[in-house]
């Protein structure tokens, strides 16, 4: 822990600090320097040279276990995407044999290009395809989200900070298999599964990927079609870890990026998962006019789990009664001419 009035411009850290941490690390024989904070590109070359080893910021840090956990060809080009734009803002020469080109014939005219404009190129290329990769995947998703629509499917995003529980919830609900670790960002790639909750309700739920604090602007935007099904749900159930002491922030966090995403309107019910460890009984809490709001359960013993399905089955039922008023208010809000109704029989009489 370091406090200081200001970060320092050219090292984050006060020159005395940097001191300590060089002397930690010829008694450790460490190769690698971790901070939690988002470094300037200055201020982590600064610091690489200070110290001798890589040093990795937050962001980085963040980056590489996105890349650690990502499977499906989606998820890939999402974190490649995140890394090269993280990339491009800390190009520095790498080749100093080729740190100018010349050019023209002969190589006497113009100094040409130096190699770190040649990289930037590259990587806007390289972005620029993934890009368009990227918009082919969210448009075949789009186009899964209306089949879904079409089938009057109500559907439910997990949500919540990393590490909550959320799979192991998901695996719960739809009596799948999908893969949940005790570690963070477990679950990169986006899965939807139909969800039985109560006979003639149809629903289909998403397990989406965790949030944490500070999330890097870079990994927002990569996963932006992956976030945007929690933006386009019916119902987003908030899971959060009852377990531990920090959970208002972490709800906070989470609250954070769904405003940022566009999903802050979207109705909410909140789950405090793991009451096994937090010693607590299975329960509900209910708002002002009877809907749930929030369940206490253990995705892991599934104490509590039909206590969730009923609440998920409330709210798909008050948004079908809601849409049935709907369409009658349009009905007979048209004049009497242009409803439709069924030809009358023109006959003779006999």
């Amino acid at each position: 822990m370091v406090r200081r009035d200001r970060p320092d411009p050219a090292l984050y850290l006060g020159r005395g600090k940097v001191e300590e941490i060089r002397g930690h690390l010829l008694r450790s024989g460490s190769g690698v320097v971790i901070l939690d904070a988002a470094l300037s590109p200055v201020q982590q070359r600064n610091l690489e040279r200070e110290l001798g080893v890589a040093v990795l910021d937050r962001t980085s840090l963040i980056l590489d276990i996105f890349g650690q956990r990502a499977q499906s060809r989606e998820g890939k080009l999402q974190v490649e995407l995140a890394r090269l734009q993280h990339l491009s803002t800390r190009l520095v020469r790498g080749w100093t044999h080729l740190e100018r080109q010349r050019g023209g014939i002969g190589l006497r005219a113009g100094p040409g290009e130096k190699q770190i404009e040649l990289d930037r190129r590259m990587i806007g290329q390289r972005v620029k395809q993934l890009r368009e990769r990227l918009r082919t995947l969210d448009s075949q998703r789009r186009t899964q989200r209306r089949a879904r629509r079409r089938r009057d499917a109500f559907c439910v995003s997990l949500v919540g900070y990393t590490n909550a529980g959320k799979s192991t919830l998901f695996n719960a609900l739809t009596r799948s298999s999908t893969y949940c670790a005790d570690q963070l960002f477990a679950t990169l790639d986006t899965t939807s599964r139909r969800c039985f909750v109560a006979p003639d309700v149809a629903v289909v739920l998403s397990d989406t990927v965790g949030f944490i604090r500070d999330l890097p602007h870079a990994l927002i935007d990569a996963f932006k079609a992956t976030l945007d099904e929690a933006a386009q749900a019916d119902l987003l159930v908030h899971v959060v870890d009852g377990s531990v002491a920090s959970r208002e922030a972490q709800m906070e966090a989470v609250d954070g990026v769904l405003r940022e995403i566009g999903a802050a309107d979207v109705p909410r019910c909140v789950v405090f998962n793991k009451i096994d460890l937090a010693e607590r009984g299975a329960g509900v809490e209910r708002g002002a006019c009877g809907r749930i709001d929030s369940v206490w359960l253990s995705a892991r013993s599934g104490d509590g789990l039909e206590l969730l399905r009923g609440a998920i089955a409330q709210r798909a039922q008050e948004q079908t009664a809601e849409q049935t008023a709907q369409e009658q208010a349009a009905r007979e809000s048209q004049p009497a001419s242009e409803r439709s109704e069924p030809p009358a029989f023109i006959g003779t009489t006999p």
